[in-house]
């Protein structure tokens, strides 16, 4: 069989390339000639049960005004036939119902339903007084997919409902009692669509044969100079781009395209290698990029960023994709906090030393963050046109390190050894006092049995002996439990319900306190991974020290919301506040300021958020009060990249004393 010609081919290419854009573009009008329809439908529900609505609100203060009163009795009867019976009296409400279903053809039927649901009055007068069928609401058929759409409207009759509330007025205001509902038949927008569709299919089959002709002349035109382009092609695989080469005989049989895809395939194996290599080093910097803590930026010489680190989101506020591709006055505007310890010339950044400013946190409980900005110049190595020369710059590279975080780590370091080694020693100590201790008990009670009869003192002295040695193994006993290794049931906990939970279980105390509660879950925060039991003893510790941080009154915060791929817990009190002299030993085992306490609530707290790959810090201003902050990873699978995007809203809820 003959080969068919490059131009045939072309020809036959270009004519089903013009027909799949046909019937893209024919697509794309036939998905936005349906959701139009679907939409303008919806409208003219809206637009038409907000017209009986306004009619049957204006029949009911014709009836106030024409003196007919409404009546005395409460029960739904009396009202629901006072309602009918105004209703059905009005004259512009039945023409108001004629006149939806003349203007609005979509329109099946109209009706006015009490709160059981029974017609008050409907443009189908065998519906007055009967319970109306429940419908699809029309939000249903506006949520599906482009293709169900297409089956509703062309499949069998259905029918879809909006709902309008219907209020009646008295003294006390406005209070619901029914309902508009307004039925649209989908089936009728077959005839508006239909129309429009057999026009655009009459325009698309002329579009591409017309557009098959052109491209036959055009082809035949542009493949006249193929030879020219194979020639350039042969001077490229040989590696000379200034000069046009011969074409040898094993590439001259065969159609032009055979020969044009020949040298194609030269430079693309000349290429293959260089894009491996670029699409690796590309994989390795995001790598190494993802796993850095501080922020960078890398803008050009023209002040473009076209390189961001992930870490930038926490400094800036927005995701890294939102950041690149702008000029470094976008990002950092007038009256930016960084905008006063960076130079610019022009829109070009400058090399600066490190400077240190306060970025404002996100809540108020928070405080400023302290960070340290460094601007570096990059220099441009490719434009060096000799040894001596210095080399051109580049751009800039910006690094954002946050001072805080830095110092925290470093205490929180220092805070898990000193537990750790207070742990091992603790554990050491506890075992050998434990023996003694249950030697002296036996020895106590030979003694017991042995004391003389009668004798007062020594039997005082023998009963204070065996209360302090009981008070010493509940002490050791508790230094085991501490120093044990912990049990974790790990599931996936949703943290909302959870500080939920702990607020009412802590609100006798709460009220005993007379504190003010602010709960502020915010909504849509993934679940974390770990042991619920143990999560809830760790917030409980810090709600209790929040309490009794405030015996005269105040205000205790609880918070949750999102910060990334880290779920953040605050608890926060208004109280006195932690000394300064005291807060490096906060976390210390067995140290407390509380008459009685016994120094473990917030060792406990700290070592559970660290079983559970989280951190732990406070701020504290004296006579302001204290706030803690627990950071949990969520749950992997549920922290997300994108959506930042669903931005949370909280809820808040006061209780009052």
């Amino acid at each position: 069989m003959k080969p068919l010609r490059l131009r045939t081919k072309f020809t036959i290419i270009s004519a089903l390339f013009v027909l799949a854009v046909a019937l893209l573009i024919s697509s794309v009008f036939v998905i936005t000639l349906t959701r139009g329809a679907i939409a303008h439908a919806e409208a003219d529900a809206n637009l038409a049960a907000r017209q009986v609505l306004d009619q049957a609100t204006q029949a009911l203060d014709n009836a106030k005004q024409a003196g007919l009163v409404a009546p005395v009795s409460s029960s739904s009867e009396d009202v629901r036939d006072y309602l009918q019976k105004v209703l059905e009296s009005s004259q512009g409400l039945h023409s108001a119902l004629d006149s939806v279903l003349t203007h609005y053809p979509s329109i099946y039927e109209v009706s006015i339903a009490d709160g059981g649901g029974m017609a008050l009055i409907s443009s189908d007068a065998a519906l007055v007084n009967k319970a109306l069928k429940p419908r699809n609401p029309f939000y249903v058929l506006t949520n599906l997919g482009f293709y169900k759409q297409l089956r509703v409207i062309f499949g069998p009759t259905e029918l879809y409902q909006i709902q309008v509330p219907f209020d009646i007025r008295s003294s006390a205001g406005q209070a619901p009692y029914g309902e508009v509902r307004v039925t649209v038949e989908v089936g009728l927008l077959r005839a508006e669509i239909l129309p429009e569709l057999k026009s655009a299919g009459i325009l698309a089959l002329g579009a591409v044969l017309l557009s098959t002709l052109l491209a036959a002349v055009f082809i035949r035109v542009m493949l006249s100079p193929l030879e020219a382009i194979n020639q350039q092609l042969d001077s490229y695989g040989g590696g000379k781009f200034d000069a046009a080469l011969a074409v040898n005989s094993s590439t001259a049989s065969g159609d032009e395209f055979t020969q044009v895809r020949t040298k194609i395939t030269r430079l693309g194996e000349q290429l293959r290698g260089v894009r491996e290599i670029f699409s690796t080093l590309r994989e390795n910097m995001q790598q190494v990029m993802a796993g850095l803590d501080d922020g960078l930026i890398l803008f050009t010489h023209e002040g473009r960023a076209v390189l961001v680190s992930p870490a930038v989101e926490k400094f800036l506020g927005a995701p890294a994709d939102q950041i690149l591709g702008r000029h470094a006055t976008e990002i950092f505007p007038p009256g930016h906090p960084m905008r006063r310890v960076l130079l610019f010339e022009g829109e070009q950044l400058l090399p600066s030393e490190e400077s240190e400013f306060a970025l404002p946190g996100s809540s108020d409980a928070e405080g400023p963050r302290h960070v340290s900005v460094t601007v570096h110049a990059v220099p441009d190595a490719a434009s060096t046109t000799s040894e001596s020369a210095a080399p051109e710059t580049f751009g800039a590279l910006v690094t954002l390190r946050d001072l805080e975080s830095r110092e925290r780590i470093g205490t929180e370091l220092e805070t898990s050894e000193r537990l750790s080694a207070l742990t091992r020693i603790t554990a050491g100590v506890a075992h050998e006092v434990k023996n003694p201790l249950n030697s002296m008990r036996l020895w106590l009670e030979n003694l017991k049995e042995n004391l003389p009869p009668g004798n007062d003192v020594s039997t005082q002295a023998v009963r204070v002996l065996d209360s302090e040695i009981d008070r010493l193994d509940r002490v050791v006993k508790r230094f085991l439990d501490f120093t044990k290794p912990v049990e974790m049931r790990v599931e996936e906990v949703s943290l909302a319900p959870l500080l939920a939970h702990i607020v009412e279980v802590a609100q006798p105390q709460i009220d005993r306190a007379k504190l003010k509660v602010d709960l502020r879950l915010a909504d849509g925060v993934p679940p974390v991974r770990g042991d619920s039991e143990l999560l809830r003893q760790a917030v409980l510790n810090l709600v209790l020290n929040a309490v009794q941080a405030m015996p005269e009154g105040g205000r205790l915060t609880v918070s949750l919301e999102r910060r990334g791929d880290l779920a953040l817990v605050l608890v926060a009190d208004t109280g006195k506040g932690i000394p300064p002299e005291h807060r490096t030993r906060i976390f210390q085992l067995f140290f407390t300021t509380r008459k009685g306490g016994s120094g473990l609530g917030l060792a406990t707290t700290f070592r559970i958020v660290q079983l559970h790959n989280g951190s732990i810090d406070f701020v504290s201003e004296p006579g302001q009060g204290t706030a803690f902050r627990i950071e949990l990873p969520l749950a992997r699978g549920q922290s997300a990249s994108a959506d930042l995007i669903n931005a949370s809203r909280a809820k808040q809820v006061s209780v009052q004393p």
